[in-house]
């Protein structure tokens, strides 16, 4: 019998996962056994995770709920395996232990999204995401125009799509009666043309 020469894929298990992360230089997302390092980003997509971290913190002092930076991962137990990501911003009601590395119930996800992070961000992540079931509004901002997309829960617990345009438009937060504005996300942040995928 001839033997394959393809090598055999090893998944790397969440406890290897989690304690790689501990000590690693750069970040990691994990799926389902499969780990990717995650790529550096540019000025404008950290002055847009910052601004919205800090508006996020402003809204919910005195609220038992609390903003959590990409250096917080999320831990999704999707129906097709185990992901952890690292969103840009979260809000979490009902946090985890202090001495965790992740989250398990955020309210609300947030992605800056670029022409790279795009097809991500708007296919795998989002449908990890959306089977949080603590989760509300899933919110990607555009990182080269004032434009929001918003996935956010109706009374009947779906999904619905929205988008918001322009400075004048403000993003609802339903889960803590938080909005959130798109003048003061983009503040001090000069848009430029992307460059096209190739």
């Amino acid at each position: 019998m001839k033997m394959s020469s393809a090598r055999k894929f090893d998944p790397i298990g969440v406890s290897d996962y989690l304690a790689g992360e501990k000590t690693a230089n750069r970040k990691h997302e994990y799926v389902a056994g499969n780990v990717y390092a995650m790529a550096g980003a540019s000025n404008a997509h950290n002055r847009i995770a910052s601004n919205v971290t800090g508006l996020l913190h402003s809204q919910l002092r005195g609220n038992p709920c609390d903003v959590f930076n990409s250096d917080t991962k999320v831990r999704i137990r999707a129906r097709t395996g185990m992901r952890f990501f690292y969103p840009d911003a979260m809000v979490v009601c009902d946090a985890n232990p202090a001495d965790d590395h992740f989250q398990d119930h955020p309210v609300v996800i947030i992605e800056v999204i670029s022409q790279s992070t795009r097809r991500i961000d708007m296919g795998e992540k989002k449908e990890s995401y959306l089977q949080i079931p603590t989760l509300d509004t899933y919110i990607l901002l555009e990182q080269s125009s004032a434009a929001a997309i918003v996935f956010q829960r109706d009374g009947f617990g779906q999904f619905q799509r929205k988008s918001y345009v322009g400075l004048e438009a403000n993003v609802p937060l339903n889960s803590f009666n938080g909005e959130l504005k798109l003048s003061e996300i983009y503040e001090s942040v000069e848009f430029k043309e992307e460059p096209e995928e190739i």
